[in-house]
């Protein structure tokens, strides 16, 4: 990553990770667009940086399916699922295997939008 990234505490990217999720769940995808952004920013490791940066394309791509822009489902959603392949990734949180599935579905307009869960050993 950028020499300009600097980690954040635990404590304060607990925090920030809650908060993302509970906005991500309650449909306030900008808003947790943002939130998961704040957190990206902070990661050193490119590999971990790439699945936040996955989940941050997946709220945008959820918004532009709110707002009714196809285009915009399909560019950003295809970056997002790209970013989200894969077996979890130690560092992050949040589940993202079963969350990739659900939001390609979502995306295809045959589900809802996935939920944003944190794994179960953290």
């Amino acid at each position: 990553m950028t020499e300009d990234r600097q980690p954040m505490t635990a404590a304060a990217r607990r925090r920030h990770l809650e908060n993302a999720r509970q906005l991500f769940n309650a449909g306030e995808f900008w808003l947790a667009h943002e939130a998961l952004e704040t957190v990206w920013r902070s990661i050193i490791k490119e590999d971990e940086a790439r699945v936040f940066q996955g989940l941050i394309q997946a709220a945008a791509a959820l918004l532009h399916r709110g707002r009714g822009n196809r285009h915009g489902v399909v560019a950003v959603g295809a970056a997002a699922l790209e970013k989200l392949m894969g077996p979890q990734h130690p560092d992050v949180e949040f589940e993202t295997v079963a969350f990739r599935a659900q939001l390609a579905r979502a995306l295809a307009g045959d589900a809802e939008a996935p939920q944003l869960n944190f794994t179960d050993n953290r």
